[in-house]
């Protein structure tokens, strides 16, 4: 029996439905005729605590806020205080005493929405007492490779110097803490002595009363590097048809390989796109002529960054 072709108006239809289905992973949601709703600090709040919590709702298919802090208002303003983009709903900042207004609007990669109607909050000045000092950098949880490091934060209204405390025994006994230093600035330099988790805190100061600690932020130092990858295939100095699938181990705490492919010198990168980063334990490699000598070998990058030392390089020829 003869197959009738479909009738245009059909394929219309199912072009449409599957368009439908799949349309808005490719086009990205307009989102400007959405509008942020601020939720805290309120209108006309007045706040004893130097630390400002800023919260406003979520917008579907947003990718980050743009948040916006002035003194005293946008009508009249004196000083621009925060303009940041986050990628959150909420964001901490610790602020001096004085009358201020805050605006968030939301964006992603193709459209953004108009900043909410802004909303007037009042620091009030008080003792240092009781405030925390906000910590800036680096974040927490950090994970890195590089022995060394520089402890930021933020400043406090009131404070003359800061104490801060890093230990790898979450502080369970402060009188055997790792450093205990008070400085006047609001940055410290720190070597990792060792592979090992640490954590650091800050406390505000001056002459006459302490602040309070501020969180306690985690930071990793790992710079031991993965174990080496083991080629699996081909076996060196064959001769093989093109593709040739190139394959090897997988290797604990690698997160991704590196694979580094040379011309027959040994010594030349193949071409612009190695090495290449892949996270599989494979790759069809499709170039080049018959008789060609490719060198080829692959290392294991972990979280930190640390990549595993070569093996000697293995090498095939195109058929």
């Amino acid at each position: 029996m003869k197959l009738r072709p479909l009738p245009c108006l059909f394929l219309l239809l199912f072009a449409g439905l599957t368009c439908l289905s799949s349309c808005d992973d490719i086009i990205e949601p307009s989102i400007a005729k959405s509008q942020v709703v601020l939720e805290a600090p309120a209108n006309q709040y007045t706040s004893t605590s130097y630390t400002i919590n800023f919260w406003w709702d979520q917008i579907d298919h947003a990718l980050t806020y743009h948040l916006q802090v002035v003194s005293p208002s946008f009508a009249n303003p004196g000083s621009l205080v925060l303009d940041t983009i986050v990628s959150s709903y909420k964001f901490s900042a610790n602020l001096n005493p004085g009358t201020y207004q805050w605006r968030v609007m939301a964006e992603n990669g193709s459209s953004q929405t108009a900043y909410a109607a802004p909303r007037t909050f009042v620091v009030a000045a008080s003792s240092v007492v009781g405030q925390t000092v906000q910590l800036t950098s680096p974040a927490n949880n950090y994970l890195t490779n590089q022995s060394n490091i520089v402890f930021q934060w933020g400043s406090l209204y009131g404070a003359t110097k800061y104490q801060i405390e890093v230990d790898t025994n979450n502080f369970v006994n402060e009188s055997a803490v790792l450093i205990n230093q008070t400085i006047p600035g609001q940055q410290f330099s720190f070597t990792f002595p060792k592979d090992q988790n640490y954590q650091w805190r800050v406390k505000a100061q001056n002459d006459t009363a302490q602040a309070q600690w501020s969180s306690v932020y985690q930071v990793t130092y790992d710079h031991t590097p993965p174990a080496q990858v083991t080629l699996v295939a081909p076996a060196n100095g064959v001769t093989v048809p093109l593709p040739v699938i190139l394959q090897w181990n997988a290797v604990a705490r690698a997160v991704k390989y590196k694979l580094y492919v040379f011309q027959s010198d040994g010594v030349t990168n193949y071409n612009s796109s190695f090495p290449m980063s892949l996270t599989a334990t494979s790759y069809s490699f499709n170039l080049g002529a018959s008789g060609n000598k490719i060198y080829w070998v692959v290392t294991a990058v972990d979280a930190a960054g640390n990549e595993s030392a070569p093996v000697n390089a293995s090498y095939f020829v195109l058929q």
